[in-house]
């Protein structure tokens, strides 16, 4: 008989650490516009073959102040913003839509590299949304369909069966994408970069938007 209880926080969690020192950081290092020195970093992560380079943490903020954090894959950076795409009617759609501003955190623990970017959020042109969800899987499509996101679900037989009556309706044919999905472009106004180094004693530089120049300055760690 398998026991059901969680086994035990082990003893010397509070000790658990890693210390850091691939390299630092300097000014002259940076790109003048933070999402391209973001995009730099996010590319060479891709090409050192970090797990999951994309996954990045976004918090929203419901109506109460409320702040609500989970992982997203971030499908675009350049000059223009962050993309990500979702369910606009999940919890965090609909929180976007109550307070379109957010937070994004890009951690590569691998390399000992942060990005946190902070700022307005908007929805994306239908047109580039729609070019996303046709490079989707089949099956990611169909479950765009499937999934009230976010919402009570009573088992999983009632998620498989929604996903094959989806199936069902679409047989082989191609899938539109769903009028409640698509993408959000975050436009920050604040970016940290964030590189690891020895003792605690990080290199931070955070990029502030003053009228339309970007101004950089380094935090103490």
């Amino acid at each position: 008989m398998n026991d059901p209880s969680p086994p035990p926080i082990p003893s010397d969690l509070a000790q658990l650490r890693s210390d850091y020192g691939k390299h630092g950081l300097d000014l002259a290092d940076l790109h003048p516009h933070p999402l391209l020195q973001t995009a730099r970093w996010l590319q060479a992560a891709i090409v050192r073959g970090v797990g999951e380079p994309n996954a990045a943490t976004l918090s929203t903020v419901d109506g109460a102040g409320r702040p609500a954090g989970r992982i997203v894959l971030v499908k675009g950076c350049d000059g223009a913003g962050v993309t990500f795409f979702t369910n606009y009617e999940s919890r965090k759609g609909r929180e976007l839509t109550a307070r379109p501003v957010a937070s994004l955190v890009l951690f590569w623990p691998e390399v000992h590299q942060q990005v946190r970017i902070g700022g307005a959020v908007e929805r994306v042109s239908a047109v580039e949304s729609d070019e996303y969800f046709a490079t989707r899987p089949y099956g990611s499509q169909l479950g765009a369909w499937a999934s009230t996101q976010s919402r009570v679900l009573a088992s999983r037989v009632e998620l498989e069966q929604a996903v094959e009556a989806v199936r069902a309706r679409f047989g082989d044919g191609p899938v539109p994408r769903p009028p409640h999905w698509g993408g959000y472009r975050l436009v920050p106004d604040e970016v940290e970069v964030w590189q690891g180094r020895e003792s605690r004693l990080h290199d931070r530089f955070v990029y502030r938007l003053v009228g339309e120049q970007w101004t950089i300055e380094r935090l103490w760690p």
